[in-house]
């Protein structure tokens, strides 16, 4: 790597040129476009083709995932034989949206189908004993979990009792013992046979789903799912890799053309009904509406909305749940300006590698969101509480040196429960072991977190000069999208750059300025960067650091570049 640093963050250079230039000849690319895939470790050429025109043809076989056979025979007699399925589902987006397409599914296939999302505030996550009663109140005969359920070897057991098949759909890594299900479908377990272990939970439903039409006279319908497995891939943050990429790439294309009456409400209701869709609009603007329903406790409200037909409820779903965000949001920014009052009034950023901080008054549905805006703001790990009842409930978030499920792991006796992944958890605690609980991660923290990991970093994946941004060189550039974990948006640096207008401040906070280059001209903004407006000025010689946005503007196309870094020209490395 080639560094080149000014104030507190690394530009960070990868050094593929060989193996660039070998891509871009084999396949014909421009060179820069090569160099992206390089940094995705796509150098193979077969690889890197279908990385880029990759069609559903080259989805895996669903039977290849261990379990999937058993599981769709016992669906199958459920059908014939009129039994109950009753499925158990998580209250975020991954979570409802794998309740709803599989509840539709199995209904398409003649089932008799209920569903149960537990209360995120008075239940809390997954399949515990105590919901053996729902499964008695509403006889149902088989169960099958999604999104959750891979740690729910009591459950199973009271299940198993009763005479209930259970089938289990997870993708997160299981405690050590498995649940003794009727089948098991998760693609992180070692034995799972499967080729992709990165499925989000509605990536798991919709292989069941394919598994289970195979063969059908409606299976030209599966490919219709993937308009809700794509949200609830990009919502869920998993790698836009392999089938994900998939999923998103033509779910997304799918979301152009909806005929679902609540998908219509909710797209209206975020200001996206008749454009093209893109990972940030599902991200910023879909998803944060569903989880809102979860988040504030009335996940049931999110299902309802893709089940009516009625323009009118859906309608008044949808601006129910836009009122839930609105709700969400004010909850969420007063937590984060208390959280970051504590953190830089007691300097605990420059104390602790780690920063755990917790309050009886926060809303433990939105503490993830403010502790992933902390880790961004603090370039650190932090796990945050809400108190209630005795108890401490968390969510933490992580940077990419530092797994906090292994730190989890590594403290696992102070928790009631705990889940999760390297980048995001969430536990349960006695109030009595918090104390213990923050010292002993502070110091699993403190002995594996580098000052070298805390430094800010941006990884910069070619140079490109204005005049070489060409509808050829777009034209394969939108074949990368989309964008997202695993496949980030590709950033690239810019030398000896003209200020060409003097900046300006938008709504305090943002910076927008007209860039010139080698006779090319580009509008640029730097999102949360009104602090650069007194360092620059008109006539500045600047590099940068960029992304580039493609949005649509009154049916036509527009081309600007979105800020990263910048530093004054000379100082980038040659």
């Amino acid at each position: 790597m080639v560094r080149g640093q000014m104030n507190e963050t690394d530009w960070i250079f990868s050094e593929n040129d060989a193996q660039a230039e070998t891509l871009a000849g084999a396949l014909k690319l421009p060179v820069q476009i090569a160099r992206i895939l390089a940094n995705r470790k796509i150098t193979d050429p077969e690889k890197a083709h279908s990385f880029l025109h990759g069609t559903l043809a080259d989805l895996h076989d669903p039977f290849l995932l261990k379990g999937m056979r058993a599981a769709v025979e016992r669906l199958r007699k459920a059908g014939a034989r009129g039994e109950k399925v009753l499925i158990f589902g998580d209250y975020d987006v991954d979570g409802v949206f794998s309740v709803v397409i599989l509840t539709r599914a199995l209904a398409t296939l003649g089932a008799e189908v209920d569903y149960y999302i537990p209360d995120r505030l008075g239940e809390g996550y997954g399949l515990k004993p105590g919901h053996i009663r729902i499964v008695e109140e509403r006889q149902a005969r088989v169960v099958i979990s999604v999104d959750c359920g891979i740690k729910a070897v009591d459950f199973v057991r009271e299940a198993s009792r009763l005479g209930t098949d259970v089938i289990i759909t997870d993708h997160h890594l299981p405690g050590d013992q498995l649940p003794e299900a009727l089948a098991v479908l998760n693609p992180v377990l070692a034995d799972s046979g499967y080729p992709q272990r990165s499925l989000a939970g509605v990536g798991v439903v919709f292989k069941l789903i394919q598994a289970l039409f195979q063969g059908h006279p409606k299976e030209y319908q599966v490919p219709h799912y993937l308009k809700l497995v794509s949200i609830g891939t990009v919502a869920d943050i998993v790698s836009l890799t392999g089938e994900n990429r998939l999923f998103v790439k033509h779910g997304l294309q799918g979301l152009e053309r909806v005929s679902n009456q609540g998908l219509k409400s909710l797209l209206s209701v975020c200001g996206l009904k008749g454009k093209s869709i893109r990972v940030p609009d599902v991200a910023f603007r879909i998803a944060p509406r569903i989880n809102a329903a979860g988040r504030m406790g009335k996940a049931d409200l999110a299902v309802e909305l893709f089940f009516s037909e009625s323009a009118e409820e859906t309608d008044r779903l949808a601006s129910e749940l836009n009122d839930m965000n609105v709700t969400r949001q004010s909850i969420e920014k007063n937590i984060y300006t208390q959280a970051t009052r504590r953190i830089r009034s007691n300097a605990l950023d420059q104390r602790y590698k780690l920063l755990v901080l917790g309050c009886e008054e926060w809303h433990r549905g939105v503490i993830g969101i403010v502790a992933s805006k902390l880790k961004e703001d603090f370039h650190r790990p932090v796990l945050l509480f809400a108190y209630e009842d005795g108890k401490a409930n968390g969510s933490g978030r992580s940077i990419r040196e530092f797994p906090l499920i292994e730190c989890m792991d590594h403290c696992r006796h102070y928790f009631n429960n705990y889940g999760g992944h390297p980048m995001a958890v969430g536990c349960e605690l006695p109030m009595s072991n918090l104390l213990p609980l923050k010292q002993a991660m502070n110091t699993y923290a403190a002995d594996r977190i580098t000052e070298e990991d805390l430094k800010r970093k941006i990884r910069i994946d070619t140079r490109l000069d204005f005049d070489e941004i060409g509808t050829a060189f777009l034209d394969c550039f939108s074949h990368l999208s989309p964008f997202g974990a695993g496949n980030p948006k590709p950033i690239f640096v810019t030398d000896d750059v003209e200020v060409a207008s003097a900046p300006r401040l938008l709504k305090e906070r943002h910076i927008k300025l007209l860039l010139k280059h080698n006779g090319r001209y580009f509008d640029a903004v730097g999102w949360g960067k009104g602090d650069w407006l007194d360092s620059i000025s008109r006539g500045s010689r600047i590099s940068v650091a960029y992304s580039l946005q493609i949005k649509d503007y009154l049916g036509e196309e527009r081309l600007s570049l979105i800020l990263e870094d910048m530093r004054p020209a000379g100082a980038s490395p040659v």
